[in-house]
């Protein structure tokens, strides 16, 4: 994953944009301390959605639905947030 300050995105647009297409993703950062503020993933990826990753638990455990799970939107709703 390639980084750029938003001052250097500017100058190198296009080639971005290639890169962007080839694959690779990339953070924009800013300010002086230069936190990250975006990244730019390819468009079918992200029309295809990615795999999400369970950070910390990653390899410790696994969460699957069964074919028949379903819960509509007033059962959702109704959960109690913690």
């Amino acid at each position: 994953m390639k980084t750029l300050h938003s001052e250097e995105v500017e100058t190198v647009f296009s080639s971005l944009l290639q890169d962007i297409e080839d694959g690779d993703e990339v953070t924009i950062t800013s300010g002086m301390d230069k936190h990250a503020v975006a990244v730019i993933i390819p468009y079918e990826r992200w029309k295809n959605g990615q795999k999400r990753v369970l950070g910390t638990l990653e390899g410790k455990m696994s969460v699957t639905f069964a074919d028949d799970f379903a819960m509509t939107d007033e059962e959702l709703a109704s959960v109690p947030q913690t």
